[in-house]
């Protein structure tokens, strides 16, 4: 290692290599302690998600299939399907991350009253 040559400072080692101090501070902790100059991989935080490849297929599959689903819909059918419960906030968070619409159309026609009070028609009948 350039450092333990002597001469050179661990600032102006991050530099030379462009990296921050810091993680040069990291590495020579690390090889002090264990001898390794390797930075060892990072375990990761909090539980492992639920929402797996498989279940975003069926996410897909499902709403390709049948794109006027409910949410509570959709979560019996991943529950019956892949045996994942997932809450519907979560399945919700889910649909936006991919991208997949869960929008209802409307079937019946706008309610015309509506149209003609935002068109500034007064409202109630002929005086």
């Amino acid at each position: 290692m350039a450092y333990a040559g002597g001469g050179v400072s661990l600032r102006a080692l991050a530099e030379r290599f462009a990296v921050g101090c810091e993680f040069v501070r990291k590495i020579r902790k690390q090889q002090l302690r264990t001898g390794q100059m390797e930075r060892v991989a990072q375990a990761h935080h909090g539980p492992v998600s639920r929402v797996t490849t498989a279940v975003q297929q069926q996410l897909r599959g499902q709403l390709r299939e049948q794109p006027d689903l409910t949410l509570r819909e959709l979560q019996q059918r991943v529950r019956k399907n892949v045996g994942v419960e997932l809450s519907k906030s979560l399945l919700w968070l889910w649909l936006q991350r991919l991208g997949l619409p869960l929008k209802k159309n409307r079937s019946t026609p706008k309610n015309k009253i509506r149209k003609r009070v935002a068109n500034g028609a007064r409202r109630g009948g002929p005086r």
